[in-house]
């Protein structure tokens, strides 16, 4: 951290999209960032998209960017696997309590590899939505910084196996590592710990088949560095698909469940029938909507959309969703337009699941003094001085709308850090 010319310090919750933006525009004007993420890379959901829209580009473009910026400033220091757990009002700012999990692998590390060449156990692989496994010992993806790997102590059996403690080169491993407890005086928090995709299973009449997965789950598909190395293919049987079906508010806008809009799912949804259609030039694609959302300048990506004749939009909401004997789900809905009840047989069924907050929904938020909206998103206005909730922890956004809100977000944080100096 730099120290004696520094504005103040600023802790951001998150490295997400939205926490990296704000802690890089935070250090850009001279403020100390101590950026905290509970997971053990940076990147958050940006970094298991495949594509943006409109552009169809990746964002691990721009993620590399920012990840290097953060990687060369003096002023931003990175904790991973580590989430706050107290806030304190202290002498006109906050004393922040951090705890840190042990990712059980020091800086040694080169992500070489021979480690996860040795190690008996296997976790669910949650980069991938758990479409497969990894070893206990894990890089979390290619791409993923830190560039060093971690170890699940639920998978491992710690040093009662210790095979990767011989293989490793580097005595890059310590399975001695324990919690480390924190504490940071800072000028101003900015929440920005995102969102989490809802769990559709609960909504009645879609219940829960091998051929039926998430929108975020169809993003790694999609990836070529996901599961299937970018094929997208039947989870069941890895079968090539002849027909798709999107389930948009797939709980969403349902008084039973979310009754919000996340307002991206049907852009996401309308994006993914592009993946489709670059692999399956005659793949019969059907999407379900209540109604089609694509503000501002997206209306010309619908519009274009709209010109694929094999792309079938029909206004109603699926109630039910069956599998056959082969492996095929059938999508009943009703049809608004046409006035009348359809089934549909198809190879694959993504359901839009909505966003829901990461943190605000849990009984975390009022103990740190926080406050959240009807939706459990953290308030925009919060009562501690000096606080901000942004991006996604705040309402539902895309990616752009993120980055602009951690600019809002970061201004506000520095404007706290000028009015703790005059104090």
């Amino acid at each position: 951290m730099s120290g004696a010319d520094s504005r103040g310090t600023v802790m951001v919750v998150g490295g997400g999209i939205t926490g990296i933006t704000a802690a890089i525009e935070a250090s850009e004007a001279a403020c100390d960032v101590i950026l905290v993420e509970r997971s053990p890379y940076l990147g958050g959901r940006v970094a298991q998209m495949h594509q943006y829209f409109p552009k169809l580009c990746p964002p691990l473009c721009g993620l590399e960017i920012n990840l290097r910026r953060i990687r060369t400033s003096p002023r931003i220091r990175c904790l991973t696997l580590s989430e706050v757990v107290g806030v304190q009002l202290h002498d006109g700012g906050n004393r922040i309590t951090v705890e840190q999990q042990p990712r059980f692998v020091n800086e040694r590390c080169t992500a070489c590899g021979a480690c996860v060449a040795v190690c008996p156990e296997s976790r669910s692989d949650s980069f991938n939505h758990g479409m497969g496994t990894t070893r206990a010992i894990y890089l979390p993806s290619d791409l993923a910084w830190p560039f060093r790997h971690t170890i699940d102590p639920a998978a491992c059996p710690g040093e009662q196996c210790g095979k990767c403690l011989a293989a490793c080169p580097y005595g890059a491993i310590d399975l001695k590592m324990s919690p480390l407890h924190l504490e940071f005086e800072v000028q101003a928090v900015i929440w920005a710990t995102g969102w989490d995709p809802f769990d559709a299973s609960v909504v009645e009449g879609f219940g829960v088949h091998p051929n039926m997965i998430s929108n975020v789950q169809m993003e790694r598909l999609a990836a070529p560095m996901g599961p299937t190395k970018g094929r997208i293919v039947r989870p069941s049987d890895g079968k090539e698909i002849e027909s798709i079906a999107f389930v948009q508010c797939a709980g969403s806008r349902d008084d039973n469940h979310l009754k919000h809009c996340s307002s991206v799912c049907c852009m996401a949804s309308l994006k993914q029938a592009r993946y489709v259609r670059a692999q399956y030039p005659d793949a019969h694609i059907y999407i379900y909507y209540i109604d089609l959302r694509s503000p501002g300048r997206h209306e010309l990506f619908l519009a274009e959309s709209q010109r694929d004749p094999k792309l079938h939009l029909i206004k109603g909401k699926v109630a039910k969703v069956t599998e056959d004997a082969s492996g095929d789900l059938v999508v009943e809905a009703e049809d608004v337009l046409a006035e009348r009840r359809v089934r549909q047989k198809v190879s694959l069924v993504v359901l839009a699941t909505g966003m829901v907050p990461a943190f605000g929904k849990d009984t975390a938020s009022p103990l740190l003094g926080l406050t959240r909206d009807a939706h459990a998103f953290l308030s925009g206005t919060q009562p501690l001085a000096g606080h901000f909730a942004a991006g996604c922890a705040r309402q539902p956004m895309d990616v752009a709308s993120c980055v602009r809100d951690a600019t809002s977000a970061a201004l506000k944080a520095l404007q706290s850090c000028a009015g703790s100096h005059r104090e």
